[in-house]
C-alpha cells in the first residue's frame, strides 16, 4: 500500500524553519520524504534543525537568508532551482510586535512589513517561475487568527497577517490554471521558544501563572503545539489535498469561533 501525506521526490522550501513551527514543519517533511531546503536569518539555528533530520536519516540543507532582502532570496532559490525542482514553499518566517496603534512606532510598523509581507512577496515571487515550469506546485503563508479577528494589542501584527491571508487568495486566484495551489494556516497561539522568551521577558518570576493565563485565552484551554500546525501543513502539501486552494485554515483551539469575549 502506498503511504498517505508521501512527499517523496520533493523538495520543500521552509522559510524559518531554524526554530518553532519552521522546525517541526521541516523535520515533519523530511520524515515525510522531501529534500528539505531550511531558510533562516539564524545559521547556527537552522544548522542545528538540519542536524537533527540527518541523525534521523532523512535529508535537509540550510541556507542562510534575511527573507526582506530581495536579492539575496531570488539568489539562493536561483541555485536551489538549478538543483532541484521547487515542489512546495512555506512561507513561515516571521516577527511579532505587542500594542495598539499608539504603541506601534514608525519603524515597528516597517519592520514588521520587512519581513511578513515582504518577506512573502519576495519568496513567492521567486519560486513560482519554477513551479510554473513545473506544471505545479504548493505554497502555504503562515497567516494568523489575527487575520480574521480582532486581538487586544497586536495592531502592527494584525495588519501584516492580514496580508497575508489576502495574499494568499490572490496567488491562488492567478495561478490556479498552472496547477499551483497557495493556502494559508491561521493559528491561535502557539508553545514556541517566541512564547517562552515573551513571557519570561517581561514576567520574571511570575512565568507559570502567566502561562496558564495565556494558554486558557484558547477555548480548548491550552495553546498549540508545533507538531500540530506542521501535521496540517503536511495534509495540505500532499497530493491528498490537491483539490484545495484559496482556502484559510483556522488551527485554533476553537478561539474564532467559540471564543465570545
Amino acid at each position: 500500500m502506498n503511504a498517505k501525506f508521501s512527499l517523496k521526490n520533493k523538495t520543500a522550501i521552509i522559510t524559518g524553519g531554524g526554530s518553532g513551527i519552521g522546525k517541526a514543519i521541516a523535520t515533519t517533511f523530511a520524515q515525510h520524504g522531501a529534500l528539505v531546503q531550511i531558510l533562516d536569518s539564524d545559521i547556527n539555528s537552522a544548522k542545528a534543525t538540519q542536524e537533527e533530520i540527518l541523525a534521523l536519516g532523512f535529508l535537509a540543507q540550510v541556507h542562510q537568508c534575511d527573507v526582506k532582502n530581495t536579492t539575496q532570496v531570488h539568489e539562493i532559490i536561483q541555485k536551489i532551482g538549478k538543483d532541484t525542482t521547487i515542489d512546495i514553499l512555506i512561507n513561515n518566517a516571521g516577527i511579532a510586535h505587542v500594542g495598539t496603534i499608539e504603541q506601534c512606532e514608525e519603524e515597528d510598523l516597517d519592520r514588521l512589513y520587512a519581513v511578513n509581507i515582504k518577506g512573502v512577496y519576495n519568496c513567492a515571487r521567486a519560486v513560482l517561475p519554477f513551479m510554473k515550469k513545473n506544471k505545479g506546485g504548493v505554497i502555504i503563508n503562515m497567516a494568523s487568527i489575527a487575520s480574521s479577528v480582532g486581538i487586544p494589542d497586536r495592531f502592527a501584527y494584525s495588519m501584516t497577517k492580514g496580508a497575508v491571508l489576502t495574499m494568499t487568495y490572490s496567488i491562488a486566484r492567478d495561478y490556479v490554471e498552472d496547477q499551483i495551489r497557495c493556502n494559508c494556516i491561521a493559528p491561535a497561539r502557539v508553545h514556541t521558544p517566541f512564547v517562552d522568551g515573551f513571557i519570561k521577558k517581561n514576567y520574571p518570576g511570575n512565568e507559570a501563572a502567566i502561562f496558564a493565563k495565556l494558554s486558557k485565552t484558547q477555548p480548548i484551554g491550552r495553546m498549540g503545539q508545533p507538531q500540530e500546525i506542521a501535521d496540517l501543513a503536511l495534509y495540505l502539501c500532499s497530493d491528498e489535498a490537491r483539490f484545495i486552494t484559496g482556502s484559510n485554515f483556522p488551527i485554533d483551539g476553537g478561539y474564532i469561533t467559540l471564543n465570545s469575549k
